[in-house]
Parts: structure tokens; sequence; C-alpha cells
């Protein structure tokens, strides 16, 4: 097979399998493409040529980027080799790639003395601690997170977050906002 005929397998095959996760029909992306159903599906399954003037659309009504359609990149290498950062009390694991959409860090915190300032930012947060205690600042809210529970919240709340009684380790999930927010700010 021609590197085309494989990109334009690789297209169709995202493009359905992102249309079917997102819980789309034809006509709920249809909908949103100003595409008819039926090019939709003749694109899905290889009777009618992917075009950028399809693809566009497509992208947007799946709220996806086109380089997420049309990366061919070669993914063999699929295992994350994390080094640490360190700032203030706070060490840090990068668990996702630099150019992933979602990212995911492991953090270990130090107790301090004072309470952080609490931020706002577009988004969401989630957070799972590994060990230790966390004391979760939500607005006016303190809440203790403990070791194996979770946490998800909406980040125009104002919010931080710190270790009680000893260091503790979780995990974060978020996306490019709240990266943005929880890594580049931490330097401030």
């Amino acid at each position: 097979m021609s590197a085309q005929v494989d990109l334009e397998h690789l297209v169709r095959t995202r493009l359905r399998s992102l249309r079917t996760t997102l819980g789309l029909s034809l006509d709920d992306l249809a909908a949103r493409t100003n595409l008819s159903p039926s090019t939709i599906s003749r694109i899905e399954t290889g009777k009618r040529a992917v075009s950028l003037d399809v693809l566009v659309p497509l992208a947007a009504g799946l709220q996806v980027g086109l380089d997420a359609l049309l990366d061919a990149s070669d993914n063999h290498d699929v295992v994350i080799r994390p080094t640490p950062s360190q700032v203030e009390g706070r060490t840090t694991w990068a668990l996702s790639r630099p150019d992933s959409a979602t990212v995911a860090l492991k953090t270990r915190l130090e107790p301090t003395a004072t309470k952080p300032q609490q931020r706002v930012h577009p988004g969401h947060d989630w957070l799972f601690v590994l060990t230790g205690r966390l004391l979760l600042l939500l607005g006016e809210r303190e809440i203790i997170v403990e070791a194996g529970e979770a946490a998800e919240f909406a980040t125009m709340t104002p919010h931080a977050f710190i270790a009680v009684d000893g260091p503790a380790e979780l995990l974060m999930i978020f996306d490019r906002d709240g990266q943005r927010a929880h890594v580049h700010n931490d330097k401030e």
C-alpha cells in the first residue's frame, strides 16, 4: 500500500472511532458539520475520498485539530520515561507527552507552614491521592482527601492544595488550560 492509502485509512479509522467514542450518530455529526450523514458514512467506509473540504468541518464537529486526524507519526515507543522537576517543596513527573491534549502528572508534595494562594483558571481538575493526606482548599471549603480517594472540581472555583501530616503523592489529570495554570504558575 502507498503512504497516501495508509494515511487515508488512518484518517477514516480515526474519524469513525472519534465519532463513536463521543457517542455521535452519523446524523449528530452531520448536524455539527453541515455535511450529510451519507457523505460522512461514505468517507468512513472509503467510498468517498478524504479531502480538506470535508476534513476541516469534521475535525471541528469532533472538536479536534486536523493534526489529530492527520498525524501519521510512528507510535511504536509508547513508554513515557518521566524525569522529576522540583519547585519549592513540590516534585513533579510528567506522565503524558508534551503535545498531548490531556496532561497527566504525578506530584509529591512536602507539607508547608502556610496555605498557598488559591487560583482559578478555565477547565476541570481531577486528582487521586496515592499516599499521604491532602488538604484541598476549594473556595471557602477545606476538604481532606485521603490516600485512595479522588477529587474532581471545576477550576473556576478558587482552589489550591497542600500535604498535611507528612508528604503526599498524587496523580493529576487536566487539559492544557489546567497545565498552564498548575505547571507554569508554579514558577511565579
